[in-house]
């Protein structure tokens, strides 16, 4: 596989005015990887990839898709398959009709009865759009995403609205496009989503990337917590637990630790020891919703 970037941002800039939304945004998308693209309310992420994607033009700074500017519509858009918040598809089309009309306008090679088929809408062939539920309508919109299996896929918020199974056939589907050698750039407010999929995931705050690397690469960063209960009142004879935890006076207690399995293990081995019940005892890593809230308290 190719080691030039998919994409390739450096020092992207984009203004409003007096606003400056993006500010030397610099980051790369590796051929085949699943890539996030997070970030705070108003960090400047959907304007970034409206960029990437051809749709808004660059105040300053390089942008390059496949190793062409995104304006390259002849070259760039027919290779690129895009899944928006709302494709706003005409609601007296049928979903075969707007399948079909994708394909003409994307140049890509496919069958509406296949992409149909992908996203379990083949019996919904002939329903106008404006009669689908909102579920039904996002399916659509990715089904239009991966029509042709385009070498590089946007999906933004891709689960909005699906239930549990759609959501699980979904990333089913992504997983069968990265194994046949897609790359995916993903934005998303289910973190949770980015944390089990994700392969790089920068995290944007007020225009600036902040920080970026795996999910471990992250939630290294935060020390992680151990949590628990002891009996109240604890006997007199019980000295303080170690490793030093903080109490809040209802016997709950937290510890933040860089060394959890040293910690964890020292914190088991007091308890055995003094006879003492730890309660609602709870032990992990920082999770990436941590590595968040850190960023927007920052």
């Amino acid at each position: 596989m190719s080691s030039t970037p998919v994409i390739d941002v450096e020092r992207l800039n984009l203004t409003y005015g007096d606003f400056h939304a993006v500010k030397d945004l610099s980051f790369q998308v590796r051929p085949g990887e699943l890539y996030a693209l997070l970030g705070t309310n108003g960090a400047g992420k959907t304007s970034a990839l409206e960029t990437v994607e051809g749709h808004r033009r660059a105040t300053s700074g390089t942008v390059r898709v496949f190793g062409r500017r995104p304006h390259d519509r002849h070259a760039v858009r027919p290779r690129m398959g895009i899944m928006l918040q709302d494709s706003g598809f005409s609601p007296d089309l049928t979903v075969g009709e707007s399948v079909r009309l994708i394909g003409k306008l994307t140049r890509r090679t496919d069958t509406v009865e296949r992409v149909l088929g992908v996203v379990n809408l083949t019996r919904k062939a002939g329903t106008r759009v404006a009669q689908l539920s909102g579920g039904e309508k996002r399916r659509l919109d990715f089904a239009t995403a991966v029509y042709g299996t385009p070498e590089l896929i946007f999906l933004d918020e891709p689960t909005t609205g699906l239930d549990i199974q759609s959501r699980d056939d979904l990333w089913k589907t992504v997983e069968k496009l990265r194994e046949g050698g897609s790359t995916i750039v993903l934005t998303t407010h289910y973190l949770e989503e980015a944390q089990q999929y994700a392969d790089r995931i920068g995290l944007m705050h007020e225009g600036t990337l902040h920080r970026e690397g795996t999910v471990s690469e992250l939630t290294r960063t935060l020390p992680s917590v151990i949590r628990f209960s002891l009996p109240v009142p604890v006997p007199a004879s019980v000295p303080a637990p170690p490793p030093a935890a903080t109490g809040d006076g209802d016997g709950t207690f937290l510890i933040e630790t860089f060394g959890l399995q040293k910690d964890l293990h020292a914190l088991l081995g007091w308890a055995q020891e003094h006879s003492v019940e730890l309660r609602d005892l709870q032990a992990g890593p920082t999770r990436l919703d941590d590595v968040f809230r850190a960023i927007g308290g920052h």
